[in-house]
């Protein structure tokens, strides 16, 4: 097979195996745990050569089995994106080991490696927002999530991996195909649940004075923009830790008012006390700095939340509820 793309029925797995169908290519290994979900049915408008469950592919591909595959690219986008997540050891099995695992099977086999890091690496901001691979030392996340990343991004680092691998730090990714995602869905699938139930939404009350309730702010950007963005680093062969975002902070007032307006509603946000497991360890500002992403003249960028919430909401989610 030519591509191997590891959680493939997820949220940008299942994107970027989109994507790449829509360029003609199904020559592609789908690999994901699917368990008792009802994450199966994100796989059934894909194309792709052969499914394997993530075990047996880990087994597998330990035990020599894809050495002579002919894979060109690797993209590993299976990992457990859970931010609350307490199993440290679950988390650095699942996320750091395997991913190592996959870097130094790829790298030893002169394969592309793109792999799933994540903005939650860069804590609570105060080092700011910028793929500086030399800086990511100094970097204090603040779960057990972020921490799993940075785990490989430093790891790969100490190991002079960096440059041969392409590492994506992804910010608040929303999109079609998140369902299965549980508590860790998007605000903008949130939104458009509890609207459609009870005609309002609840946000978080800030507790900290310089953030107005609903104003704390993150950098979103849709699913759909984010697989274009990993297709281009990988044709360009591109190295290095990028950051894969919009660019923009935008509050969760202007997020929801735009899953409103997509639904010609009047906005109407309830604002709750935010659970004591979360403060701490919210992160009240994200904006990815993408100077690194835009010298490569991808000519890609994040398109605004009022295009690509309204393509979510009129063109995925209102006519999944029919």
């Amino acid at each position: 097979m030519k591509y191997i793309v590891t959680g493939a029925a997820g949220l940008i797995g299942g994107a970027v195996v989109s994507a790449l169908n829509q360029q003609g290519e199904t020559d592609i290994l789908a690999v994901d745990h699917l368990g008792t979900t009802e994450k199966w049915k994100n796989l059934r408008s894909l194309k792709f050569s052969d499914y394997l469950e993530k075990d047996l592919f880990r087994r597998r591909l330990n035990e020599g089995l894809f050495r002579d595959s002919g894979v060109e690219a690797i993209i590993h986008m299976g990992a457990c994106s859970s931010t609350t997540e307490r199993d440290a050891s679950y988390l650095a099995d699942n996320n750091f080991n395997v991913t190592k695992e996959l870097a130094e099977f790829a790298v030893r086999n002169q394969i592309r490696f793109l792999y799933a890091s994540s903005a939650a690496t860069y804590g609570g901001g105060e080092h700011g927002y910028v793929d500086d691979e030399e800086a990511m030392d100094q970097l204090r996340p603040l779960n057990m999530y972020g921490y799993s990343k940075l785990m490989f991004d430093l790891w790969a680092k100490r190991r002079g991996l960096l440059g041969s691998i392409t590492g994506m730090k992804f910010t608040n990714v929303f999109g079609p195909n998140e369902k299965h995602k549980g508590g860790m869905r998007s605000m903008v699938l949130r939104a458009f649940e509890q609207i459609t139930e009870s005609g309002k939404v609840k946000l978080f009350k800030s507790d900290r004075p310089e953030y107005a309730d609903g104003e704390q702010k993150r950098d979103f950007i849709y699913v759909k923009d984010v697989a274009q963005m990993i297709l281009a680093l990988m044709r360009l062969n591109a190295k290095g830790v990028y950051n894969i975002g919009s660019g923009r902070a935008e509050t969760w007032n202007e997020l929801v008012t735009e899953v409103f307006r997509a639904l010609g509603r009047t906005p109407e946000i309830e604002y709750i006390d935010m659970p004591e497991t979360l403060k701490g360890k919210y992160q009240y500002y994200t904006c990815a700095d993408m100077m690194k992403f835009h010298a490569l003249n991808t000519g890609l960028a994040a398109r605004p939340l009022s295009e690509t919430i309204g393509d979510y909401v009129r063109n995925h989610l209102i006519p999944e509820r029919v």
